[in-house]
């Protein structure tokens, strides 16, 4: 291990070896090389998407918000901020734009008027399906070759990777959704969903 001088303090500094950072670089956690797959899985399932976005000046904080605004007609303001886990002021700049360009409007709640709710227009919904075309022909293709049992295998990992702190019900609609896609029973998936959480499923009271 070299020492080297600091320039402002003269205190001598021990950088690792050259030879010894290589070596240990050489052997990682093995499950690093999943995160890496991780990695370029979502680079290029992003990627498609991304570049539609770029042509009308977005980015993906508006791509999330369109998707689960059109997935989830009515959605509340506060409920998106919870499912995103971001800061008012970033939500407030990405819904402003996608409300003054057209693909969302916001209406008062029928019972508490404070309440902010979303829709998608019929704008929001032609991008929203054209941002999915191409990254549900990725999933499709990647589903096909794991066949129907793998598919399930790779919906409940992923769902097993989510925070338990995440909401139960919404998780299971789409867990659900990924395992009727994959050819599995729908019943499956809560007991699949449960078998290693720290909770139940249940559906809401209200």
């Amino acid at each position: 291990m070299a020492d080297i001088k600091h320039r402002h303090s003269g205190a001598a500094l021990r950088v690792p070896a050259p030879e010894r950072a290589q070596s240990e670089w050489r052997a990682p956690d093995p499950l690093l090389g999943l995160a890496e797959l991780l990695f370029f899985a979502y680079r290029d399932f992003t990627g498609e998407a991304d570049a539609v976005l770029a042509e009308i000046g977005y980015g993906r904080a508006h791509h999330r918000v369109l998707h689960f605004v059109a997935r989830r007609p009515g959605l509340k303001v506060a409920e998106l901020l919870r499912i995103l886990k971001i800061t008012k002021q970033s939500l407030g700049r990405v819904l402003r734009q996608l409300i003054h360009h057209g693909y969302i409007v916001q209406r008062p709640g029928e019972i508490d008027r404070r309440e902010r709710l979303l829709f998608a227009t019929a704008s929001g919904q032609a991008l929203a399906a054209r941002l999915a075309a191409a990254q549900a022909d990725r999933l499709r293709q990647g589903l096909d070759a794991v066949g129907p049992r793998g598919a399930e295998s790779v919906a409940l990992f992923l769902a097993q990777m989510v925070s338990a702190e995440e909401d139960a019900y919404s998780l299971q609609r789409a867990l659900t959704q990924s395992l009727n896609a994959a050819g599995a029973d729908s019943h499956e998936a809560p007991d699949a969903w449960t078998r290693n959480r720290p909770y139940r499923i249940t559906p809401p009271t209200s």
